[in-house]
């Protein structure tokens, strides 16, 4: 009988070896996983970037379906200044010439990157918008599919 109970306290729980075998695996995973996470948070900055360019977009389709022609401002697009025109990642949205939408982004994804929305032809009362980088060029991995 005493020989059972040496065999079953023998091993109760883990060896030293296997438990840094584990925290080793965790590194590892982190360290791949954290710099994957961080690309997908700025992408998805960039994204309110363009949610908050939709309000633009119509302000410019709007002024190009009455006058026949595209603004060249924020003011006479009939949006508010372009800096105050602004989220948690975006430091403003400006009209420019040909009716332009430059989005420009702050330190949550890079300092002063810019996207740009130029419109295309309107066609049946619809306006083709064309995305690319702007004057301060955004990273193509933090780029939209349809900007890329």
């Amino acid at each position: 009988m005493n020989r059972r109970n040496i065999a079953r306290n023998v091993q109760k729980g883990f060896t030293l070896i296997e438990l840094m075998i584990v925290v080793a695996i965790i590194g590892i995973l982190a360290a791949v996983a954290l710099p994957a996470y961080q690309d997908y948070t700025k992408r998805a900055r960039v994204s309110e970037g363009l949610g908050l360019a939709s309000a633009a977009k119509a302000g410019v389709g709007e002024y190009f379906a009455s006058k026949g022609a595209w603004p060249t401002t924020n003011a006479s697009a009939g949006l508010p200044p372009a800096a105050s025109i602004k989220g948690n990642a975006v430091t403003g949205v400006a009209v420019g010439a040909g009716g332009a939408i430059t989005i420009t982004y702050g330190s949550l994804v890079q300092n002063n990157a810019q996207i740009t929305l130029t419109p295309s032809s309107a066609n049946a009362g619809s306006v083709g918008w064309k995305c690319a980088a702007g004057a301060t060029a955004m990273p193509a991995k933090y780029m939209p599919s349809e900007c890329r």
